[in-house]
């Protein structure tokens, strides 16, 4: 197929072969869809651009969890290890520099409460060094996501024990059992209001699991109970059991606090507990959240992250100066939420290629032609949300989001998000293997 000749709505059609979606991704490389720009110490900022509004949206920042989601992406896509371990060396040296986030915490010397006193999830990855600026730093997710990539690369030995701060990662554990991590109101995926929410918990659940299997080796557990924050399977294990708990009362919600403020039924973060975290192991449960982003959170153009999501409303740009779009939130909504009229909120580009990837999964464990079937469709819909010729990007990039501006539907300013390239890249990956298989 001539690739840069025909739409992307046709690209993939009932006919398609394991060998026209390598034909596809090999274009799309070509098209520069999946280059990530790496900084030196291996670790991405949010979004490729430069200059004028990119500047003043901080997305030239490191965030953890976008990291890990790109750095898993490499790894999942090309089994490669250099990059996630180069990732996860550099948040670790981050993490390990401002130790005393995590120790003041345990040691009751610093209050939880403040976000800025927290451990810092976004900073300035050239320099390794902590942001001034407020921040919703309170987000269980990221460091969960950071644990559990951590210990993948270990169990896989794609990253050496004796390269691994022990103590850092006790630490961590620690900090969890003194903030209630089961219990504790943090911002999560979206930075913004703080909730108990599920979405947070499983990843920290994700990360605990894995840390607790690597724990079976003695020379681990030896590792972990030594130093200042000593740590046994023990330790690890009641917060396995508190997380899966709260889990088990509020699933298949986000959050069921009694404040509307907080209370959320719907939330596409959810998604990312199925994959690539895999933590749920209840195909019903999995099944009731994938039905729910369809039918409360799909649109035309992307998935919406939650319902009356004000980010990136209609007229987004028009009503918000470049530097207030993407500034601290997190403490009060209310400014936001009132430019939000009813169903215009943005529609993202990082989930439909999640949902392909979930599909994809089962269809390679079961051979289920359903299982295909939604799986074509998701990986689908992620191609059509490429930025077309007409737009004010490059053609084929990866919108964070499609918001309306004037009645039209556009990528929003964050073209590329490197989050929604690692999606889209793996789902293109996934269906090349399930095709081989048909």
């Amino acid at each position: 197929m001539d690739w840069a000749k025909s739409a992307p709505v046709d690209w993939i059609q009932k006919s398609t072969t394991a060998k026209d979606v390598r034909e596809l991704t090999q274009f799309l490389e070509k098209q520069g869809t999946f280059l990530f720009p790496t900084l030196p110490n291996g670790l991405f900022s949010a979004a490729a651009g430069e200059g004028g509004d990119f500047e003043l949206s901080g997305y030239h920042n490191v965030w953890v969890r976008d990291n890990i989601q790109i750095a898993w992406a490499h790894l999942a896509v090309l089994n490669d290890a250099s990059i996630p371990r180069a990732c996860i060396q550099s948040i670790t040296e981050f993490f390990s520099k401002y130790r005393h986030r995590f120790t003041e915490i345990i040691d009751g010397t610093a209050d939880a409460s403040d976000p800025m006193n927290r451990p810092h999830i976004r900073f300035d990855g050239t320099h390794l060094t902590e942001n001034t600026e407020k921040w919703a730093h309170a987000q269980n997710d990221a460091l969960g996501y950071f644990l559990w990539l951590s210990c993948q690369l270990i169990i896989r030995g794609d990253l050496a024990t004796d390269a691994v701060d022990w103590a850092l990662l006790a630490q961590l554990v620690r900090y969890w059992q003194v903030v209630e991590v089961w219990q504790d109101a943090d911002s999560g995926h979206w930075e913004e209001v703080r909730k108990v929410a599920a979405s947070s918990i499983g990843c920290v659940v994700a990360g605990l699991s894995l840390l607790r299997e690597l724990m079976q080796r003695s020379a681990v557990s030896r590792h972990l109970a030594s130093g200042s924050h000593p740590i046994t399977i023990t330790d690890v294990d009641g917060l396995l059991v508190e997380c899966r708990k709260a889990l088990h009362e509020i699933l298949p919600a986000e959050c069921i606090q009694s404040d509307p403020l907080q209370n959320r039924r719907y939330d596409a973060a959810l998604l990312f507990l199925i994959y690539p975290l895999n933590v749920l192991k209840d195909r019903a449960l999995e099944d009731t959240i994938l039905a729910d982003v369809k039918m409360q959170l799909q649109g035309p153009y992307g998935i919406r992250r939650y319902p009356g999501d004000s980010y990136w409303c209609a007229d987004y740009r028009t009503l918000m100066s470049a530097e207030a779009r993407t500034a601290d939130f997190s403490d009060d909504l209310d400014a936001r939420d009132k430019l939000l009229k009813p169903g215009m909120e943005a529609q993202w580009c990082i989930f439909d290629s999640i949902i392909a990837c979930i599909h994809g999964q089962r269809y390679l464990a079961d051979r289920d032609p359903a299982s295909l079937q939604l799986q074509i469709e998701a990986t689908h819909r992620s191609l059509s949300q490429l930025t077309p010729a007409r737009s004010r990007f490059p053609q084929y990039r990866c919108p964070e989001s499609y918001f309306c501006e004037n009645g039209e539907w556009i990528p929003n300013d964050i073209t590329p998000l490197l989050w929604t390239q690692a999606n889209l890249w793996q789902a293109l990956t996934m269906l090349e293997q399930s095709l081989g298989k048909r």
